[in-house]
């Protein structure tokens, strides 16, 4: 029996075309129906796609029609139900953020790469980081700081110069932006389990925001972060190419 599949696409050309293509191959099944949704784009819209579908059963499967692609597999219009079949799940549980501003509003967004601080002025961020209640760095002076989930290690961690993470090793990623004081600190590896609580120092002269798998927040003055176990993503893979394998291979690209 053929599988349902939903697609959705990016707004970019070649993904609308894509879809298109598909749709005329395979049909498109209501998502709330679909026994595996198919997502056309970049990484970004992968993420797009995973957050607004996390109330669904059915696993995402994305075929890059972006540019890198980490996320997503190569694209082909044929045999695409033998390779939905076969494709490898991993499973994701994401960083729930929740945010104090500046006015006292408090702000909630979840994170499947990574929660990140970053400066919002001309001076760096004058940052204090404490972990599970315990005071582990009085004021770290950056451009920001951030902290990545496996599924999020090599990408803005990576390029800050984190740590690539294992699928399934259960560690998050405590990663400096241009740290200036102390001088050369890049962060620390922290149970899956650990509560990070970021607090903005001199917030009038150093203002901070925040975002979640770029969904902003400005004029922030502190920040808690921490797994959420109760939510999960499901994301599909090629036999050979999945997340484990493709984080594995970045590390000696």
């Amino acid at each position: 029996m053929s599988m349902k599949i939903a697609f959705v696409a990016s707004r970019a050309p070649l993904a609308q075309t894509a879809r298109a293509a598909l749709i005329g191959r395979y049909g498109d099944a209501h998502m709330d129906d679909a026994d595996v949704i198919v997502a056309l784009g970049g990484d970004g819209f992968m993420l797009q796609t995973l957050h607004g579908t996390q109330h669904l059963p059915a696993p995402v499967y994305g075929m890059n029609r972006g540019t890198i692609g980490f996320l997503m597999n190569a694209y082909s219009e044929s045999d695409l139900q033998a390779r939905l079949e076969a494709a490898e799940e991993a499973t994701l549980n994401p960083l729930s953020m929740t945010t104090t501003d500046s006015k006292g509003a408090r702000h909630s967004a979840l994170a499947i790469n990574e929660v990140s601080l970053l400066r919002a002025g001309p001076q760096a961020a004058k940052l204090r980081i404490t972990v599970d209640g315990r005071l582990r760095l009085d004021e770290l002076v950056c451009d920001g700081a951030l902290v990545a989930t496996p599924a999020g290690s090599t990408a803005y961690n990576y390029s800050a110069h984190g740590p690539v993470l294992p699928i399934g090793s259960d560690v998050l990623a405590l990663t400096a932006v241009a740290a200036f004081r102390p001088r050369r600190w890049r962060g620390a590896l922290l149970r899956q389990t650990s509560q990070v609580r970021i607090d903005v120092l001199e917030v009038d002269k150093r203002p901070v925001m925040a975002e979640a798998d770029a969904r902003s927040f400005r004029d922030v003055v502190s920040v808690e972060i921490r797994s959420e176990p109760t939510i999960s993503h499901s994301i599909l893979f090629d036999p050979g190419h999945g997340l484990e394998e493709r984080l594995i291979s970045e590390q000696f690209s």
